[in-house]
C-alpha cells in the first residue's frame, strides 16, 4: 500500500482544481499549471481534498500512484507560494547581475560573460553579486534551471570556487603537500 500515494492533498482556498479524465488543470494566484497522470491513474475532488487513486495492485500502478500525487501535491504548492532555489557564487571576479526581469548576466572568469534568459514561468533575482535566486511555479523548471547556471561553473574541490546551491557542502581535497 502506497503511503504517499493515499495521503489526501488539502486543496486551499483560492485554488481551482479541474480534472477531466487524465488531466488534471490547477490555477491558482500565481498562475496555472496541468498535468496529464501517468498510466491508469486516476484524480478525483470531493469537497478540498483531492485523491489520486491506482486500478489495480501491479508493481508499475504502485510505483505511478506515488509519482502522480507527489506531481498533483507540487502543484497546488506551485500555484500558492511557489518554488525558488538559491545558488551562491564563490570566487575572486565571479559575479552575476540581472538583466531585466527574465535576464543574468554572469562573469564566471571566463573571456566573455555569460548571458542567460529565461524560460517562461521562471524569474532571476540577484540580491548581492554573489547571489542568485531562481524562483518559479513549476518545481521540475525551477531545479532545472538552477543545475543549468550551476553546470556553467561546478565547484572545483581545492578551493571551493565555482557556483553552488545554499548550503551544498564541497568535500574538499589537499593541494600538493611541501617537501
Amino acid at each position: 500500500m502506497s503511503r504517499i500515494g493515499n495521503a489526501p492533498i488539502e486543496v486551499p482556498t483560492g485554488v481551482d482544481v479541474s480534472i477531466s479524465g487524465q488531466n488534471v488543470t490547477i490555477k491558482g494566484s500565481k498562475g496555472e499549471l496541468n498535468i496529464d497522470l501517468p498510466g491508469d491513474i486516476t484524480a478525483s475532488l470531493e469537497d478540498t481534498t483531492l485523491s489520486v487513486m491506482r486500478p489495480d495492485d501491479t508493481s508499475e500502478s504502485k510505483a505511478m500512484h506515488g509519482l502522480a500525487r507527489s506531481l498533483v501535491n507540487n502543484m497546488v504548492i506551485g500555484v500558492t507560494e511557489g518554488f525558488s532555489k538559491k545558488l551562491e557564487i564563490v570566487g575572486v571576479g565571479y559575479r552575476a547581475a540581472a538583466k531585466g526581469k527574465d535576464g543574468l548576466e554572469m562573469q564566471l572568469g571566463f573571456s566573455h560573460s555569460v548571458n542567460i534568459k529565461a524560460p517562461a514561468g521562471i524569474e532571476f533575482e540577484v540580491p548581492q553579486q554573489t547571489e542568485i535566486i531562481v524562483k518559479g511555479i513549476d518545481k521540475q523548471l525551477v531545479g532545472q534551471v538552477a543545475a543549468d547556471i550551476r553546470k556553467w561553473r561546478k565547484p572545483e574541490p581545492y578551493k571551493g570556487k565555482g557556483i553552488k546551491y545554499e548550503g551544498e557542502r564541497i568535500i574538499r581535497k589537499a593541494g600538493k603537500a611541501a617537501k
